[in-house]
């Protein structure tokens, strides 16, 4: 396909997702499906289109006067994608495939509009109720913050070192252009490109089957490493998932003590049998009923909680969740993250610590979740957690967020991860 058929394609998709409030994979899935003739590396360019629209909806459709699938579309090609209008014009002048020609006025509204006349959440843009929130956690950097989650992320993975050092899976990545990430001690980076260059399919990797490395956030793998797990513990991964955190702790581990995943959603935690074997992890019990778990309580040296939250932190890899936020959202997310710390926190033994995770960067999913948990229960203290990014990663020369010296919240801006939020609190006695 030529670029009119993709930029084609790519409205239609951003069209399906506006008429019909879909999630953009499943969007995207059923256009590959019934395009079939296209390749992947048209697949892959529709998709790089739809998620940088996505990702900078607002501003792309206060530039263009105009919110329509076509406008945003063809603001991706004028601002991200480096081509002019002239030049665009030129590319889809005799191709059959390509999509209407843009509005005029649209034309013109963007070759006289500056960004920096919008209204601050545009520039940002995130929703405009969000704004106070934003403002609260990062302060004066709120909108640096906010354009740092749309733009296009990394590629990030994890050496799992119980089969393969990170020294080994970078020279058997090399095509893929991998590199060590800058600040986790087993990531590993693939730069995310540019316009339509496409990702390397990693999973397809021979090494991959072999197990050698993990697709995982660095910011997930530094939240991993702040849990400070030792060898000989006994630790519970409450909210398990799909076992990313679990695989990471079991390496860090050297497969020893024992570590017990749980999730209240099975659905969630299917996936984690085939990982768990293809990572060779031999100290993970796996539990899909509570019941199951009740003899720990009181029992672990650590328990994780990586609790249901809003997703703020993902934004980049996850444009359209961003759109679909609300208040009501935010309150129900808050109300599980309360019963989860309520549900978990029996399970910590005495001198046992609760680690708190969301990948928000929301100060009432985070901060504020940690200092209300605390104040209704006196048998827990908060303990520093930024002793710990400072033992692990202070070399790095790069500094979280941390409003109390105690918690640590990574971001796109600060840290160049996921954005993320880590607190660590000790059962007293």
């Amino acid at each position: 396909m030529r670029l009119g058929g993709r930029l084609a394609g790519a409205i239609e998709v951003l069209t399906d997702i506006e008429t019909r409030r879909r999630p953009v994979a499943d969007a995207l899935k059923d256009w590959g499906l019934s395009h079939r003739f296209a390749g992947s590396g048209d697949r892959a360019a529709v998709g790089n289109i739809v998620y940088d629209a996505l990702r900078m909806k607002l501003s792309h459709a206060w530039l263009m006067d105009s919110a329509s699938p076509s406008a945003i579309a063809h603001s991706v090609m004028f601002r991200q994608w480096g081509i002019s209008p002239e030049t665009l014009a030129t590319q889809l002048d005799g191709d059959k495939f390509a999509p209407e020609p843009l509005d005029p006025a649209s034309l013109a509204a963007f070759q006289s509009r500056n960004l920096a006349d919008a209204p601050a959440h545009i520039q940002g843009d995130i929703p405009e109720w969000v704004v106070p929130l934003f403002e609260e956690n990062f302060a004066g950097d709120w909108l640096r913050e906010a354009q740092a989650l749309a733009l296009r992320p990394s590629l990030d993975l994890r050496a799992n070192t119980l089969r393969a050092t990170r020294d080994k899976v970078v020279p058997a990545l090399e095509e893929a252009h991998a590199v060590p990430s800058p600040i986790a001690r087993e990531g590993i980076r693939i730069s995310s490109g540019e316009g339509p260059s496409r990702l390397p399919n990693v999973t397809a990797e021979l090494s991959f089957a072999k197990g050698w490395f993990e697709v995982q956030d660095e910011g997930s793998q530094i939240v991993a490493d702040l849990v400070m797990a030792k060898d000989s513990e006994q630790i519970l991964d409450y909210c398990a998932g799909g076992g990313g955190k679990t695989l990471a702790l079991s390496a860090i581990m050297h497969n020893k003590g024992q570590i017990h995943a749980f999730d209240a959603d099975r659905k969630r935690l299917a996936p984690i049998i085939e990982r768990l074997r293809r990572a060779g992890t031999r100290n993970v019990q796996v539990h899909e009923r509570e019941k199951d778990i009740t003899h720990l309580i009181g029992k672990c040296d650590r328990v994780l909680i990586d609790a249901p939250c809003t997703g703020t932190g993902t934004w980049r890899r996850r444009p359209d969740t961003k759109w679909r936020l609300t208040e009501r959202n935010l309150d129900e997310r808050i109300g599980q993250q309360r019963q989860v710390l309520a549900s978990a926190a029996p399970y910590v033994r005495p001198g046992g610590v609760l680690c708190y995770v969301t990948c928000s960067v929301l100060a009432d999913e985070n901060q504020k979740q940690v200092a209300n948990f605390i104040a209704g229960d006196a048998s827990f203290e908060v303990v520093s957690a930024l002793e710990g990014w400072q033992t692990l990663f202070g070399a790095t020369g790069v500094t979280p967020l941390s409003h109390d010296g105690m918690t640590v919240t990574l971001s796109p801006a600060l840290t160049d991860t996921d954005g993320f939020f880590f607190a660590m609190m000790r059962k007293k006695g």
